[in-house]
């Protein structure tokens, strides 16, 4: 992969940033650089392309520059051990664009939600659009039907890359215009679900109620991620979450926690003293550096003790010396 050269003030600007010597070596300068640079924004024109070749609008965060166009499942009804779970839970996907720090080209990033027999067509339909796989995996256990979860991403403009993830999903359940409407609004809400104040008293975050559910969104903000020249952040793929259904005295938690390679072990062994179960450990991203492992996992009880399991996991995250393989 041809890499660009970078300027003796680039590298100046860099080096201050890390507090490094300037006799790094080429690739640290290089990726110093990115440490500085800003992702250009996505703009009106480029968001409008996205909304005309999906049929539905989607939102902006301005602080990360990425667009996302939300992907439900609303016409699955979902059941975790015989009991029904709302789709907000876990079971909606997603579709995001970022452009890279250079601004040369542009990203595209997807999470499906796919029954059994919808997942190898959606895999022809994206490499006949140009487009790769990154990985299909599960998210949960006991849940019916069976589902499971194909990333999607390719590099582009933003409309070339609008009009070949559309082209992809098409004919598939997942196009917005193939989807139901989404049911009236639940006359209760996560917000009376649960204890609010109490979660976030442990968690240390602010949720989001979604329905019946209530979510935790937190990104990696102790690390530089870049997968293909963007800088991977939050709403494009680069989070731990948990969310969280039923009652607050009788809870479904699952979740994902996003690590680095050394920190997998330590987070199973967290979640188990905690009594959650883990679901699943798998890559969501390609070419990512440092590469990122996600774990999914899953829980039922006490809304509070869940959640103390989650903060646990996230208190995993970011320390120096974790007393296991040297990566």
């Amino acid at each position: 992969m041809k890499t660009d050269k970078i300027t003796r003030r680039q590298a100046l600007q860099a080096t201050a940033v890390l507090g490094t010597s300037l006799l790094l070596p080429l690739q640290k300068l290089q990726a110093a650089s990115i440490l500085i640079a800003k992702t250009p924004a996505i703009t009106a024109e480029e968001m409008a392309a996205v909304d005309a070749a999906l049929g539905k609008k989607g939102s902006y965060k301005d602080a990360e520059a990425v667009y996302t166009t939300p992907l439900p499942r609303n016409d699955l009804k979902m059941k975790i051990k015989g009991e029904p779970i709302p789709i907000p839970f876990g079971f909606g996907g997603w579709v995001s664009f970022k452009k890279t720090v250079d601004g040369k080209s542009a990203m595209v990033m997807s999470d499906t939600v796919l029954q059994m027999e919808e997942v190898n067509p959606l895999i022809s339909a994206a490499h006949a659009n140009g487009l790769e796989i990154a990985a299909i995996h599960n998210h949960f256990f006991y849940e019916e039907p069976r589902i499971f979860y194909m990333h999607i991403h390719g590099m582009g403009t933003v409309e070339e890359l609008a009009k070949k993830y559309a082209d992809t999903i098409r004919d598939s359940k997942i196009f917005p215009a193939n989807q139901p409407a989404p049911s009236a609004p639940p006359a209760v809400t996560g917000k009376e679900n649960f204890d609010i104040p109490a979660l976030d008293a442990i968690v240390k975050y602010t949720g989001t109620v979604n329905g019946p559910t209530y979510k935790y969104t937190i990104g990696r903000s102790d690390l530089k991620v870049i997968a293909m020249g963007v800088d991977m952040t939050t709403n494009i793929g680069l989070n731990s979450w948990a969310s969280f259904a039923g009652k607050h005295d009788d809870a479904h938690i699952a979740g994902d926690i996003a690590m680095l390679q050394g920190e997998v072990n330590s987070v199973i062994k967290t979640l188990r003293q905690h009594n959650l179960e883990v679901v699943a450990v798998h890559n969501h991203m390609l070419g990512d550096d440092p590469h990122m492992i996600f774990l999914h996992y899953y829980g039922r009880g006490n809304a509070a003790t869940l959640a103390q399991g989650f903060r646990a996991a996230l208190d995993v995250l970011g320390k120096k010396d974790l007393g296991g393989m040297k990566m």
